[in-house]
């Protein structure tokens, strides 16, 4: 059974979502979000599912600023922000009758599997991981996607910003993905473009091809990556997408390495987002289970 749900934030944002009952109390949690201004529709109902007919009840939830969630500015995404309504989530299912608050796992793909490398490293309530595709070094995969003659104009831009909020100007924006290749753009891949342009109405959600500029500043400042060493000996699991071009795969290789066991890696012969639907799903999703299972149940 899913149900929409709601629940706040310590600042009082209501962030909005489904809850998965897996119909035996109490029982684990999973606690899930999307990516990249993402949100809930797109595709993760798949997991969720799958977690639930094991048994374990999931929360899967947009990101504030995104979606069906509250927050200002739209289309905000910073990552201390979304790492702490990982926690006030995982706080919320506690409360649950549904949940066994001693067993609780996260989820986290794309943009969230970094958020999750963080909340596991710095929450011990969490008692399981699953990373998927993630951002784990913000400047150097910004770097890997921005032209390199786009990054004077990028920074002055972003200096622009803060001068202008700071003078109670409206915040500057820019597109999730353009209509072409040369379009100026926060994820400029062809994948990335042919994702969201070719999502379903159902699969879209409240998606909104708007970030505000600042989203770009904090993508490049942030580096999920260094709390990998610290997550230990909660268990990891990390699932990257060999021919990742938007969180490359070498650089998620490089940063498990780091981290202590118990630990397991998933390499997936897809792209980036193929790694949510067809075949690859159907790889991933069991082991992924077969990891909460193993460790929750």
């Amino acid at each position: 059974m899913r149900k929409d749900v709601t629940f706040k934030t310590e600042d009082g944002t209501e962030l909005a979502g489904w809850f998965y009952a897996a119909g035996t109390t109490p029982a684990p949690c999973i606690v899930m979000a999307h990516g990249f201004s993402a949100t809930k529709e797109m595709h993760l109902s798949g997991f969720a599912e799958t977690f639930r007919d094991a048994g374990m009840n999931v929360l899967v939830y947009d990101n504030r600023n995104l979606g069906n969630s509250g927050g200002t500015p739209r289309g905000e995404i910073i990552p201390e922000q979304q790492i702490a309504d990982y926690r006030d989530a995982i706080t919320w299912v506690q409360g649950l009758d549904e949940v066994d608050a001693d067993r609780i796992g996260i989820w986290g793909s794309s943009y969230s599997g970094g958020h999750v490398l963080v909340v596991a490293a710095k929450d011990k309530r969490v008692k399981c991981v699953i990373s998927q595709v993630p951002l784990v070094h913000g400047l150097a995969n910004a770097q890997r996607l921005v032209r390199s003659d786009h990054w004077a104009g990028l920074r002055a831009g972003f200096a622009a910003d803060r001068a202008g909020r700071l003078a109670g100007e409206a915040p500057m924006t820019l597109p999730v993905v353009g209509n072409g290749p040369e379009d100026p753009c926060a994820l400029p891949t062809d994948d990335s473009r042919d994702f969201f342009m070719g999502l379903s109405e159902e699969h879209r959600g409240a998606w909104e091809n708007e970030i505000t500029l600042r989203s770009m500043e904090a993508f490049t400042e942030y580096e999920p990556g260094d709390w990998i060493p610290k997550i230990g000996p909660t268990p990891l699991m990390m699932v990257v997408a060999r021919q990742d071009h938007l969180t490359p795969a070498d650089m998620t290789l490089k940063a498990y390495e780091t981290a202590i066991e118990p630990k397991r890696f998933l390499i997936l012969d897809c792209a980036h987002f193929e790694a949510y639907t067809d075949e690859p799903f159907k790889v991933s999703a069991p082991q992924q289970c077969a990891w909460f299972t193993e460790h929750l149940m």
